[in-house]
């Protein structure tokens, strides 16, 4: 019997989330399965990923064949990479206490990498959500301002003619002023050609 290990889609429309299961290939997806490994929830941010390691490294030493995600899947939590180092024990390219060494060392660095990625999600959401707050903060207050100064009482409007009315006045004298004057030029002439 040829088993894999795939995923078996529950969840809503839009709102997928995924048991990791061993079943025979022959099997439907969502079908019978053998063993349930453990929960992929692609909504979260990060992912959340929950796999039995040590059942899901019995299945890949025994010879379940992976598909593509949960290749990926069983990569992230270090199945795989635990798998390949017991390899090299059995073909004596290192010693079992080496083997753990390294993938202490190599779970601590993705432990570190996981926390970083956290911590960089929750900073850029506090930033996201400062910026949002700040925008209500000033469209509050410019709706505010527009309120205010919709209901304050609009000032008489003679200040603003009392201005207008002075310039008309000075260019009124001026035009007397000139006038008389163009009118006397030519009588003066009249009466020097008489």
């Amino acid at each position: 019997m040829s088993t894999k290990i795939r995923l078996q889609r529950h969840g809503k429309k839009r709102y997928a989330f995924f048991h990791v299961v061993v079943a025979d290939a022959r099997a439907p997806r969502d079908g019978k399965f053998i063993e349930k490994l453990g929960v992929y929830n692609p909504n979260t941010n990060p992912a959340t990923i929950d796999i039995d390691f040590d059942r899901a490294l019995y299945w890949v030493k025994t010879g379940a064949q992976p598909t593509d995600t949960c290749r990926a899947l069983l990569s992230y939590k270090g199945v795989l990479h635990k798998d390949h180092l017991d390899r090299g024990v059995l073909k004596g390219a290192m010693t079992q206490e080496q083997a753990d060494k390294k993938f202490e060392a190599w779970m601590k660095d993705k432990e570190g990498k996981i926390e970083g990625k956290k911590d960089s999600l929750s900073k850029s959401k506090e930033e996201q959500e400062k910026a949002r707050l700040k925008a209500e903060q000033e469209a509050k207050d410019k709706k505010a301002a527009e309120i205010a100064a919709k209901n304050t009482p609009v000032e008489e409007a003679p200040v603003v003619e009392e201005a207008t009315e002075a310039p008309a006045e000075e260019v009124a004298a001026e035009v007397k002023e000139e006038a008389p004057a163009t009118e006397e030029a030519p009588a003066e002439e009249e009466k020097k050609e008489d």
